[in-house]
């Protein structure tokens, strides 16, 4: 990507990048032009480089001709960055501030929104199963990547991950052993079956699709950071529209109802693990 002598980007590559994004959404109705435009440079400046392109106006034109070529370009714009039990003390304060309050109820459904590769859900369907209510749940795990989809479906995952999960989950106060939850094949390992049943997944797109269906829980954690402001407030109205009253909304560490147009409609759990309660009513504003 060519950049002027400040560094930031020059206005006739903005240009050509605003005009990918539009090609994108009129051609295939995926709409990226609300996503942070720092975070796309970096990953379309990559794919570009990558293809041997020169400018964007290149990439445009392959875009609109080629569908196989459209769909080698999405995955850019999906991130994949996650881990079993990953951010072990999020796990404790589920276990200590929500696990209580699923527990009254008979049934409760869960959505994890930008599921990635599934590593989270695998970890709370594991927190659930040894808080003894999996049986009363349904986790939906949704994510615009089909590839990442496929892989959280199939529950497979390097011993690797395996290991840093090992280490997060003992961290994080598992009451067993992970090697519990799956059984290891060659050089990888399948979740048991027993800890995906109460699992679905679908393709979703945060920044068009609408509700999932009305949850107790909704997870969406590091997600909002790569969306502009205008768009994070929409894909939070969606959650709101999606959560029961009382349930909870749970985001990334790097993430704040702050400053958000929901900010009055949520009550503060934990702060530290980001999780939030969902009021009967706004509160009143100063």
């Amino acid at each position: 990507m060519s950049l002027n002598v400040d560094g930031t980007t020059s206005e006739v590559e903005r240009i050509e990048l605003n005009l990918l994004l539009e090609a994108i959404f009129q051609r295939y109705g995926y709409d990226f032009r609300d996503y942070a435009i720092g975070s796309v440079e970096r990953r379309l400046g990559q794919f570009r480089d990558e293809n041997k392109l020169s400018t964007y106006s290149e990439v445009t034109a392959k875009v609109l001709r080629d569908r196989a070529f459209f769909h080698s370009l999405m995955p850019y714009f999906s991130v994949s960055v996650t881990s079993l039990f990953r951010d072990p003390f999020f796990y404790v304060a589920l276990a200590e501030q929500v696990l209580p309050r699923l527990r009254s109820w008979a049934h409760f459904k869960v959505w994890h929104a930008g599921c990635a590769t599934g590593e989270e859900v695998y970890s709370h369907a594991i927190l659930l199963s040894e808080a003894g209510i999996y049986d009363r749940s349904m986790l939906y795990a949704t994510d615009i990547s089909q590839p990442a989809l496929e892989t959280a479906k199939a529950g497979i995952y390097s011993l690797e991950v395996i290991r840093k999960g090992t280490a997060n989950y003992q961290s994080a106060g598992g009451q067993a052993s992970l090697s519990d939850y799956y059984h290891a094949r060659y050089e990888a390992a399948v979740m048991r079956p027993e800890i995906r049943r109460r699992m679905t997944f679908a393709r979703h797109n945060l920044a068009m699709d609408t509700s999932f269906g009305e949850m107790q829980v909704i997870i969406c954690r590091n997600v909002l950071i790569y969306f502009a402001e205008a768009l994070q407030n929409k894909v939070l109205e969606l959650f709101w529209d999606s959560l029961d009253t009382g349930g909870f909304l749970c985001l990334g560490d790097k993430e704040s109802l702050s400053f958000t147009s929901v900010a009055d409609r949520f009550d503060i759990v934990d702060e530290r693990a980001r999780i939030y309660k969902k009021r009967s009513s706004p509160r009143e504003r100063p």
